[in-house]
């Protein structure tokens, strides 16, 4: 897993930049093995949501950056893509973006309740602990104890659509 973040760490420093001249934002970078074949994902956004050509034009704008900087060893697959509208949240900016919109959290392990799951509107987030405001009333989650975090599909937070969809 290191050695994946480190991969990651050096892509964001090439890809930061990249996604910046062409207006678009990463919203997140994943280095991983499935199967017998590694992928490296990057995740990118803009204000009204990215569509086929951005795709393509940070594809082809990274790709040469990418094979300059040799910082891959083995072969891998180039994935470039929109993060969805039910997007995973997991770095503390995701969670600022989306104070005031609802989530769903799935926890590792079930609550006293047997609850797996649990949907509402997220209230804050500080130092690793989500505050969602849930029909059962307000609950305070610590990161650490979910499996996964995301974006409820709620037209209400997606500024300007997305006429490609």
């Amino acid at each position: 897993m290191a050695a994946g973040k480190n991969v990651v760490s050096k892509v964001e420093k090439i890809a930061l930049p990249i996604a910046e001249t062409l207006s678009l934002s990463v919203w997140d970078i994943e280095y991983v093995k499935e199967g017998a074949s590694w992928f490296l994902r990057i995740y990118i956004d803009k204000e009204g949501g990215v569509n086929i050509e951005d795709c393509e034009a940070f594809s082809r704008a990274i790709d040469g950056p990418l094979d300059d900087a040799d910082i891959i060893a083995q072969q891998y697959y180039l994935e470039v893509s929109s993060p969805g509208i039910e997007r995973d949240l997991k770095k503390e900016t995701h969670f600022q973006v989306f104070i005031g919109k609802k989530i769903r959290v799935r926890f590792i392990r079930p609550l006293d309740d047997g609850r797996r799951e649990c949907e509402g509107t997220l209230a804050a987030y500080t130092d690793g602990v989500l505050t969602l405001e849930a029909p059962e009333g307000e609950m305070q989650i610590q990161k650490a104890q979910t499996a996964f975090v995301k974006a409820v599909d709620d037209a209400e937070w997606i500024t300007g659509g997305n006429e490609s969809e």
